[in-house]
């Protein structure tokens, strides 16, 4: 892949936007009484953000942009697997008192992750750079 090709300026506002969608569902997950997690994956501003990484794909292609896209949709996509995969687990937890400590810290890590891979994306996209995994 060459992510050298300049990408252009709409495309780059776009990038911020996505990452802004990101951003204020995870934070309206830290305000609200849903957890991070939570909000970041059920949040319409989330969803719509998912959407216009498919939708605008094809655009930021051989830029260095196309990291950065896919970096979100992974974000959204593994945030998914690892709640479905946590909630298994932490459903039974919270049947169990002495468990729902660690259910809890089980979505605080989920959440936490989430949180640092839209700020670390997002101050890459600022330096005008790829993000590197």
């Amino acid at each position: 892949m060459d992510d050298t090709a300049p990408a252009p300026e709409g495309l780059i506002r776009l990038t911020h936007v996505i990452y802004g969608l990101h951003a204020f569902s995870a934070v309206m997950g830290i305000v609200s009484s849903a957890a991070v997690v939570t909000a970041f994956l059920t949040g319409w501003p989330s969803i719509l953000a998912v959407i216009l990484n498919y939708a605008k794909h094809a655009d930021v292609r051989g830029t260095f942009l196309e990291s950065h896209f896919r970096w979100q949709i992974r974000t959204f996509w593994f945030a998914l697997l690892w709640a479905v995969i946590v909630g298994v687990v932490a459903i039974p937890m919270f049947l169990t008192v002495i468990l729902i400590p660690v259910a809890l810290v089980l979505v605080v890590v989920i959440g936490v992750w989430v949180l640092y891979r839209i700020v670390r994306g997002w101050l890459a996209l600022l330096e005008v750079r790829p993000i590197t995994p």
